[in-house]
């Protein structure tokens, strides 16, 4: 069962997608910004086969890549091929669904690496509200609605999590873990025009949370119901503070139980997309992390929001080139050095 990280004490580290194409690199690049706290970033850019969704999308029954778009064939019988995710899930079997390089180069390329000095690993998987809403059937219908479909999306992902984790653990000297689920699409929660069920959410969430032994966060980088995300006790939250957090900041009193309990935010105060980096300056965005700590810190000690707290970019980066990529993962390395300075 997924459990809470150690405190981060403010570290910073990264979201999801980088622009480059050369693994190795990203991997330099990761390491050499977020060395306490290093993150397996994806490769959208390399391939569409490493974009949201793709990228975990290789063990899905009944998958059909059509015209650049990926679809559930409901036009044949896939009883089998879920059956099969039934039994592993119940057997444990995890082997079958693990990534492979040209789904995930820079998460193969991070098992080569030596990181036993860092304090947690972190890797991103798609969540199954993401993507059983992006894959549709042969009617055009989100997957995510046949509850049958959205039973089996989450125990593959559940099984493809425990790889991740598992492959951490034994290949790279790291003792704690986090896997977070990529899930923009938790906004549709309350949503009239794309509803999403919140039961559906909390059953999925637990079918991954029983197959994962360290940490399980979210990352959502748009408004949602986070009393409700908080409700299913994740390792970390992760949002775009940036955007959101005078949103976010409204559950003020969930947020702080949850902090207390050992849960950590992952505060994303500086914009992943570099348009809106460049108005900005490391020292207005630190001012910007300031306000968020001062405010929430009326209702708890500064020493327990600095603990439980984590710097990062708003998402993961594509629309930057590596220079832009350096500098807005290096303004988050920049306000948690700040942070950490003012309170040893």
């Amino acid at each position: 069962m997924a459990k809470m990280i150690p405190p981060p004490h403010s570290k910073a580290t990264g979201v999801g997608a980088l622009p480059h194409t050369d693994p190795a690199q990203a991997c330099d690049d990761v390491l050499s910004i977020f060395p306490d706290f290093p993150y397996i970033p994806t490769l959208p850019d390399r391939s569409q086969m490493e974009s949201i969704v793709f990228n975990d999308s290789e063990q899905l029954p009944g998958r059909l890549i059509r015209d650049d778009r990926l679809l559930f064939d409901s036009t044949k019988d896939q009883t089998a091929a879920m059956e099969k995710v039934y039994m592993d899930f119940v057997e444990g079997n995890y082997a079958a669904y693990g990534l492979h390089k040209e789904y995930a180069s820079a998460f193969i390329e991070m098992m080569t690496r030596n990181l036993s000095t860092a304090n947690v690993l972190k890797c991103q998987v798609t969540g199954p509200i993401t993507f059983g809403m992006q894959v549709v059937d042969a009617n055009k219908r989100p997957i995510y609605y046949d509850s049958q479909l959205a039973d089996v999306l989450s125990k593959m992902i559940a099984l493809k999590a425990r790889w991740c984790e598992q492959e951490m653990l034994k290949n790279t000297g790291v003792t704690d873990t986090l896997v977070v689920l990529n899930e923009p699409y938790l906004a549709s929660l309350g949503s009239s025009v794309v509803p999403v069920d919140k039961e559906t959410v909390r059953s999925g969430w637990a079918d991954i949370a029983s197959m994962v032994d360290g940490g399980l966060g979210v990352h959502c980088c748009s408004n949602t119901d986070w009393e409700f995300v908080v409700s299913l006790e994740p390792a970390v939250i992760s949002l775009d503070a940036y955007a959101t957090a005078t949103e976010f900041l409204l559950y003020a009193d969930t947020l702080v139980s949850y902090m207390e309990r050992g849960g950590v935010i992952a505060w994303g105060i500086v914009p992943a997309e570099h348009k809106i980096y460049a108005t900005e300056t490391v020292d207005s965005l630190y001012e910007k992390y300031f306000a968020i700590r001062t405010q929430l810190c009326t209702r708890m000690p500064v020493k327990l929001f600095d603990a439980q707290s984590m710097i990062t970019p708003s998402c993961g980066i594509r629309f930057a080139d590596r220079d832009g990529s350096l500098a807005i993962m290096g303004a988050a390395a920049e306000i948690s050095r700040r942070i950490r300075a003012k309170n040893p």
